[in-house]
C-alpha cells in the first residue's frame, strides 16, 4: 500500500519501506527575518528560497513526524503583560495638571506590511514540454505533474498571497487564518483556485532562455579539497534549478548553464579542470547563495589549481582529512 512520508523536505509517496529518503531531521528556525533548518547551516531571507534549501541527512521513509519540537520563543505581547511601577509622589495632583500631562497611547502590535508579491506567469508555455514528477509552482498546491495526464480538468487550490511570520504566529498574506507551529502552517488549505496547475510557467519559457547574458569570469569562487574529492563554491544568488543545468561531459570538463532568478541572466560557461574526476561519483547541488560542487578524484592526487589553464601561486594547498560517510 503506498504511503506518503512525513519527513520535513521529502514528501514523497512510497511503498518500499527500505527506499532512502532525503530529508531536515531538525525543525525549521525563523529568526531575525532568516529562515532555515536547525539541522544545516543555509539561511535565506524570503520563503520561497526557504524551501528550496536541498535537505541535508539520508535515512529511511516514515509515516510518523519524528521532527523535534521548536524551542518556545517568547513574543511580545507576553513581555509587555507585567505593569510598569509608577513612581510615588508626594506632590498632591491637581485637575489641571492631570489634563496637561497626556495620556500614554496603548498602541496594539500590528502586522508588518505584507511584502510586494513577485510578478509570475499565469499559465505554462505550451510549446515547452512539462517532466514528469514536476510540482506545482503556486505556493500551497503540491500537485506533480503526471506524463500523459489530461489537463483540462484540474483544479489549482492554493495561495496566491506571500508567507507570513509574527510575533511567533504563522500565516498567508491572502488569508486569515493563523497558527503557531510550523506543520500546522503548511497544512493550511489554499484559498483561491484556478482551472490550471503551474508546473513551469514562465520560468523555462523563451523569456528567461533569451535573457542577457551574464559574464561568468565575475563571478566569485573558491575550492577546498580533501584527499578524495574537490569542493567547489560558485556565489551566485538565486539560481532557477528548474532551468538550470550543471554536467560533466568528460572527466576532465564542467558544463555550467545557470539561469538567475532576479536579474534574469544567464551565465554559460566550460571550463577544463585540473585533473580528471569520476564523472559518476561527481555531483552539483544548488542554494540559495550559491551552486556547489563535490568532484571526486580520480587519483586522488592534491590539486594545486582549479582549472588546467589557472595561473599556479606557488602556495600550498592545504588537504583536509575526509568524514566517513
Amino acid at each position: 500500500m503506498a504511503q506518503k512520508c512525513v519527513h520535513k523536505g521529502c514528501g514523497k509517496v512510497f511503498q518500499d519501506e527500505t527506499e532512502e529518503c532525503v530529508y531536515h531531521p531538525g525543525p525549521p528556525i525563523f529568526h531575525e527575518g532568516q529562515k532555515g533548518w536547525k539541522c544545516c547551516k543555509p539561511r535565506v531571507l524570503t520563503f520561497d528560497e526557504f524551501l528550496t534549501i536541498p535537505p541535508c541527512t539520508t535515512g529511511k521513509h516514515s509515516t510518523v513526524d519524528d521532527t523535534p519540537a521548536p524551542e518556545p520563543q517568547t513574543t511580545k505581547a507576553e513581555t509587555e503583560t507585567a505593569p510598569t511601577p509608577k513612581p510615588i509622589s508626594n506632590a498632591p495632583e491637581t485637575a489641571a495638571s492631570n489634563s496637561a500631562q497626556p495620556r500614554p497611547s496603548q498602541a496594539q502590535p500590528q502586522e508588518p506590511p505584507p511584502p510586494t508579491a513577485s510578478p509570475e506567469s499565469d499559465s505554462d508555455d505550451p510549446a515547452t514540454s512539462i517532466p514528469p514528477g514536476t510540482t506545482c509552482r503556486r505556493r500551497g498546491c503540491e500537485q506533480a505533474y503526471e506524463a500523459g495526464s489530461k489537463r483540462d480538468n484540474e483544479s489549482c487550490v492554493h495561495h496566491p498571497g506571500q508567507a507570513l511570520f509574527h510575533e511567533g504566529t504563522k500565516g498567508w498574506t491572502c488569508c486569515k487564518r493563523r497558527v503557531l507551529e510550523f506543520s500546522e502552517f503548511m497544512q493550511i488549505e489554499g484559498c483561491e483556485t484556478k482551472d490550471r496547475h503551474l508546473f513551469i510557467g514562465s520560468g523555462k519559457g523563451k523569456d528567461i532562455l533569451e535573457g542577457e547574458e551574464g559574464d561568468f569570469s565575475k563571478v566569485r569562487h573558491d575550492f577546498y579539497q580533501t584527499p578524495s574529492s574537490v569542493i567547489v563554491s560558485y556565489y551566485l544568488k538565486k539560481i532557477d534549478p528548474s532551468a538550470s543545468t550543471v554536467t560533466f561531459p568528460s572527466p576532465t570538463t564542467i558544463e555550467l548553464d545557470l539561469f538567475t532568478t532576479t536579474d534574469r541572466k544567464r551565465y554559460k560557461a566550460t571550463f577544463p579542470l585540473y585533473a580528471s574526476i569520476n564523472t559518476e561519483k561527481s555531483k552539483s547541488k544548488i542554494m540559495g547563495t550559491k551552486l556547489e560542487l563535490t568532484l571526486a578524484k580520480a587519483d586522488g592526487s592534491g590539486w594545486p589549481v582549479l582549472k588546467s589553464d589557472d595561473a599556479r601561486t606557488g602556495e600550498i594547498i592545504q588537504v583536509g582529512k575526509a568524514g566517513r560517510a
